[in-house]
């Protein structure tokens, strides 16, 4: 293929950027792909590949399909990407809507492409406003594909800016649900990254569409003044240039800097102000060679126009973490109004328009990928991002810590050594002792803030100089989890008491499977070999390390079972159905073949077959619900009563008073099914909020709560009980399932009453 292409596609002719077109002409005068520069040979072997492969497919706007390819990689162009980030630009789509596979992509363009292009592959596929668990879930494998390749995330990002910009085509639903996720998602990514010109249209793209009545008043009162404005910011820019060049500083740029109309409306929002209120609408942004010019330059303009007390910020000294850096000054300009004036360097200033794009590792370094490693400062945020992929096993949590990390607004500390520490606005000392280390965070007991001793709990302001007091016998408190708010030492202290809490959680975890399989024998089975198979299979080394685990809920106790039951089974089939369990653990044995194969009555006018006719009730003591094993007892004056199997109350009944019953499947085929009462005790780290989040879980299922019991010991647990209702085993299991996989819980029993 050649430049025949221009013309003998003319409805595309319009959409070739010129660079692009110079690439192609560029191969096409050389002869041969092999005289002309490797990069130049890749992109447009990616772009005529692409060019193949869209034929004949068009967009909603009803232009081809090659358009949309074609901008995200003059995009990437533009932000200064090497050839294989502009190739997988033009190859993003092909792979998700035509017939070529990722082995085609690396055979023909190389593992390096391939690679952008799965990740971006498969990003396309997340979709982040889906139910809790899949949306954490999908948030763990971005930050993943991130780790493995930053440029994968700056494709991505690059694609859904030229798709916000022709997003007028799609349905009004698809609009709001595409720009909320852009909102939420990629423009607070694109500010992680530094980069500044996506950011800003990414957000105002979004507010066009999420908030269209408040975005066209913003940018009608934007443009209301605009033009006498300008004019003021003109007269200012000329004298300051004038003074500047006085003195010798070499002034690349002096300009006007508009401010976007969703900053302007943020602003207001978050500081309850009106349009006319906001002074910052618009600003100068100076530019000059170096550093120290930035610092005499604001000393100029502080001479020359009266600065406003407390809006100076030095981002030179201290930067952002995404690397901006700037200094920020406001004063009152020629128009008796406020002005926000930003002084910075070349090097800055590129830094702050393309971010990561202006220093990419693999022109740092020569290497051919961008991998995130402990030396890279630039990635402090995305490898703390990948540490709560394990250490937050709850995906409410998850997703929380994460939102909050890519909105919040830093606060800068100082060590006594003087320093740097970036921390989440709000945060304590105690959010500072985890930062530094784990062990000065867990052995810490007291703080001094600018030579000053300071309660644990006192928020941090920019400029403070933070020292941690610790002794060797210092432990983490429960009360701190009330006003932490940094993941990682909210996820540290838990840490630390799981670990120094071994024998109450290995108590835990003995009372759990005791009150599951019984007290006749349990201690021969906790020492057989199949207990010790069970440990293995959950890569614990021993049944001990088991208990602990199930005590403070890393596994749960219907897994522990089945696995049991699952061994059981594998050891039988291989002693040719011999009987493997001694004499002293067939009680478990009967308890593993009971839960595994419960028997049916066919009738259907009862949700209990076998007691047809005759009256009965649900025992209180042990509160069976459909879905479990149960039994009947004759009673003398309350008919049948129904039991779990294995209720303490039916150990000692005769056989003869016994009646074979079961759960009558029709009953849960029923549009209203009916639902039994289960009491259960949570044991949970005390903290704001807990017992909605508990609730909020038990909601999603459909479960009601009958009556909640909360009883708080401060430094102790909380003590929670709830009479819940639920329709059967399941839903139970499910709902219980959900609330022990928050991290705050330390363990959840079923009880046979309100405690």
């Amino acid at each position: 293929m050649n430049t025949n292409i221009l013309t003998a596609k003319p409805q595309i002719s319009c959409v070739i950027p010129d660079w692009l077109q110079e690439c192609l002409e560029s191969r096409s005068s050389s002869g041969n792909i092999t005289s002309c520069s490797v990069d130049t040979a890749l992109i447009c072997q990616a772009f005529e590949f692409a060019y193949e492969f869209h034929k004949g497919q068009y967009r909603k706007s009803g232009e081809p399909y090659i358009c949309h390819p074609v901008a995200v990689a003059g995009l990437l162009k533009y932000l200064g990407g090497d050839s294989a980030m502009i190739a997988a630009g033009f190859l993003h789509d092909t792979v998700e809507d035509t017939g070529v596979t990722l082995a085609e992509i690396e055979k023909k363009f190389g593992s390096e492409v391939a690679l952008l292009v799965e990740g971006v592959t498969k990003l396309s596929k997340f979709n982040f406003s889906s139910k809790t668990e899949l949306q954490a879930e999908n948030f763990r494998r971005m930050f993943l594909a991130m780790a493995k390749d930053i440029r994968v995330i700056v494709v991505k990002l690059a694609d859904r800016l030229h798709n916000m910009r022709t997003l007028e085509y799609l349905p009004p639903h698809k609009q709001l649900s595409i720009s909320l996720e852009t909102r939420e998602i990629f423009a607070p990514l694109a500010n992680r990254l530094g980069i500044g010109r996506l950011k800003w249209e990414l957000e105002n793209l979004s507010f066009k569409y999420i908030e269209p009545a408040a975005y066209r008043e913003i940018q009608e009162l934007v443009a209301d003044k605009r033009a006498n404005r300008e004019a003021k910011l003109l007269e200012m820019t000329d004298i300051l240039r004038k003074k500047l060049e006085q003195v010798g500083i070499e002034c690349y740029d002096i300009s006007g800097r508009p401010k976007h109309l969703y900053g302007i409306y943020h602003k207001m929002q978050l500081r309850q102000k009106k349009f006319h209120e906001v002074y910052d609408l618009a600003g100068l942004r100076i530019i000059v060679k170096k550093k120290e010019d930035c610092y005499r330059a604001l000393a100029i303009i502080h001479d020359s126009y009266r600065p406003i007390p407390g809006r100076f910020k030095d981002y030179i000294g201290l930067p952002k973490p995404n690397r901006y850096q700037s200094l920020h000054t406001g004063v009152i300009g020629n128009t008796g109004r406020p002005v926000e004036v930003q002084i910075r360097t070349v090097e800055m200033h590129h830094i702050a328009e393309y971010g990561i794009a202006a220093h990419w590792k693999y022109k740092e370094t020569g290497l051919s990928t961008t991998k995130i490693t402990t030396e890279d400062e630039k990635f402090t945020w995305l490898r703390q991002l990948l540490e709560w992929q394990s250490d937050l096993k709850d995906d409410r949590e998850y997703l929380e810590t994460v939102k909050g990390d890519l909105f919040y607004e830093d606060v800068y500390v100082f060590t006594p050594k003087g320093d740097v520490i970036s921390l989440k606005h709000g945060s304590t000392p105690v959010d500072f002792a985890y930062r530094i280390h784990t062990e000065v965070g867990n052995h810490c007991t007291g703080a001094k803030v600018s030579d000053r001793m300071v309660s644990l709990d006192t928020p941090l302001k920019n400029g403070d100089i933070v020292e941690i007091l610790t002794q060797k016998n210092g432990h983490p408190s429960l009360d701190w989890l009330n006003f932490v708010v940094t993941g990682g030492a909210r996820n540290r202290i838990r840490q630390w008491y799981k670990r120094s809490h071994r024998e109450e959680n290995v108590a835990r975890g003995k009372e759990l499977l005791e009150t599951e399989f019984g007290k006749k024998s349990f201690e021969s089975l906790l020492k057989s070999e199949q207990m010790q198979l069970v440990s293995e299979k959950f890569n614990y080394h021993s049944v001990e390390d088991l208990l602990a685990g199930l005590g403070y809920r890393e596994i749960t106790l219907n897994l522990v079972v089945n696995r049991l039951r699952d061994v059981v089974r594998e050891v039988t089939q291989v002693e040719n159905n011999s009987n493997i369990w001694s004499e002293n653990s067939a009680q478990a044995s009967t308890v593993i073949r009971t839960r595994a194969t419960p028997t049916f009555s066919s009738y259907k006018s009862h949700p209990i077959a076998g007691i047809e006719g005759l009256m009965y009730h649900v025992a209180r003591c042990c509160n069976p619900i459909p879905g479990e094993p149960i039994i009947g007892t004759v009673t003398r004056m309350n008919g049948i009563s129904i039991h779990r199997h294995g209720c303490p109350n039916v150990e000692n009944v005769p056989g003869e008073r016994l009646v074979p019953v079961s759960w009558n499947p029709a009953s849960e085929n029923q549009e209203r099914p009916q639902t039994y009462p289960v009491n259960i005790c949570i044991e949970v780290i005390d903290r704001v909020g807990v017992l909605k989040d508990i609730l909020s879980r038990l909601m999603d299922n459909n479960v009601n709560v009958r009556n909640a019991q909360v009883k708080t010991n401060p430094g102790n647990p909380a003590i929670i009980n709830l009479c819940i209702e639920v329709s059967d085993r399941k839903q139970f299991e499910r709902s219980c399932t959900q609330i022990k996989n928050m991290s705050d819980i330390l363990n959840l029993r079923r009880i046979n009453q309100v405690e």
